[in-house]
């Protein structure tokens, strides 16, 4: 049994209007008793709510920052009337602050054997599964005094995926990609480019790219031009240990190395390229191998999405030999981590020789601009305390980036909103100098 709000109010008014005007017992009684004549009389034509029958249709994903939409379609199959209240429970993350009580709360006016639909909106605040929980069900009767209340477990998952707000980045990416492509004339040499075509000598082409036999034949002087190679094996790896759960902002560093790692995937994959994708502390979190370019992004953002750091140091010897493993040829290896001093010196310095020996290895990692606004501060004794804290970081992170470069490494430090264009400009950079 469930009493409303209202019953409490009527009970209170009754009794002081009782008190007022037939101050007895007797009539405080007459007034009780007519209202509980009230609530057995709801309770008795209430509609069950026990036998209800709830279904659940709708989004089963979204990204970050969107809208999903999950239907109740409700059937009352007693021969009543049902007049309901409907609470549909999801996890405090589902929508945004303060609109809980309005997306989650239905009416619901269903005849006898008749079925309808109501709509929960979801807007998710944060990456991972969904799960709902219970449907919530207060059945009245005429007067609204007390009615039946039960729950159903009706189970569904809706996916939020990471928002890859980087997008916008990437049609500019992707002209300068056709550029190195050959729809614009490029002059490459080195390691991991395709011979393209013969063109005639413009002074300052670089001399080793004479093609002499083509200048004999020919009488004139002739050059060879080279395009990027495709095919070329692409591995993502995301650190999830200790370092990437420091927030920057409002999220975690970990959300804007899925950003860059995202844009720089689908960039790859425009180019031919072939990309996997590894997650790794001290074991696999996510995998993504041997994708169709077309079916990259979604299985990226999917594997990606319950990603969550964890509160453990990376190991560093493993996630090289599983690297190894899993890029057996040459390869651009991709780690997008943290610059802390600690961990780089003990942990992957010692083994990172073993894997830039054999592959083209670029270290991504996400700064906290509010180091750059302390490193400025001044004007107060605080203020120039921080700012030379803030550059005493800044100095430790520009001294393990020169260290990690020293083994041939290419590093990227940048802040989240420049993360994921700095490590697609590198990506660029590489094809263009012939490194991949």
């Amino acid at each position: 049994m469930a009493l409303t709000g209202r019953t409490a109010l009527l009970a209170a008014i009754g009794a002081l209007v009782v008190g007022l005007l037939l101050p007895s017992w007797s009539g405080i009684l007459a007034v009780e008793g007519i209202l509980l004549f009230g609530i057995l009389y709801d309770l008795a034509l209430a509609a069950p709510v026990r036998k209800l029958l709830i279904t659940r249709t709708g989004d089963t994903s979204v990204r970050q920052g969107d809208a999903a939409e999950v239907h109740l379609t409700i059937t009352n199959p007693a021969n009543r009337l049902l007049r309901a209240r409907l609470r549909d429970a999801w996890p405090p993350s589902s929508w945004q602050p303060g609109t809980e009580v309005a997306a989650s709360r239905h009416r619901l006016t269903i005849p006898a054997g008749e079925r309808r639909r109501v709509t929960t909106r979801l807007h998710p605040t944060r990456r991972g599964d969904r799960t709902a929980d219970r449907i919530t069900v207060r059945s009245l009767g005429p007067l609204g005094l007390a009615g039946r209340q039960g729950s159903h477990r009706v189970t569904w998952t809706v996916r939020v995926l990471p928002p890859f707000t980087s997008r916008k980045h990437l049609p500019s990416r992707l002209a300068r990609l056709r550029e190195l492509d050959g729809r614009t004339s490029l002059l490459v040499r080195g390691q991991g480019t395709e011979f393209d075509s013969l063109r005639e000598y413009i002074p300052g082409d670089d001399t080793r790219s004479i093609d002499w036999r083509a200048t004999a034949r020919r009488g004139s002087v002739a050059v060879r031009t080279w395009r990027p190679e495709r095919d070329r094996h692409i591995l993502i790896v995301l650190d999830t240990g200790r370092t990437s759960a420091g927030r920057v902002g409002d999220a975690p560093r970990l959300d804007a190395a899925m950003d860059a790692a995202l844009l720089l995937a689908v960039l790859a994959a425009r180019a031919g390229d072939r990309v996997d994708l590894l997650a790794y502390d001290r074991r696999i979190r996510a995998s993504v191998q041997g994708r169709h370019a077309n079916d990259i992004l979604p299985a990226l953002v999917n594997a990606m999405a319950p990603l969550e750091p964890e509160l453990i140091e990376s190991d560093a010897p493993g996630l090289v030999a599983t690297i190894l493993q899993r890029a057996p040829h040459r390869s651009l290896v991709v780690l997008l981590t943290g610059l802390d001093a600690a961990p780089i010196e003990e942990g992957l310095l010692p083994v990172l020789p073993q894997l830039s020996r054999r592959h083209e290895v670029l270290i991504a990692s996400v700064a906290d601009p509010r180091i750059q606004e302390l490193a400025e501060g001044r004007g107060t004794l605080d203020a120039v305390y921080a700012a030379a804290a803030a550059e005493q970081a800044r100095t430790e992170r520009l001294r393990t980036a020169q260290r990690l470069s020293r083994h041939g490494v290419t590093v990227i430090d940048a802040p989240p909103a420049g993360i994921a264009p700095a490590l697609a400009d590198a990506y660029l950079a590489l094809k263009a100098a012939g490194r991949l």
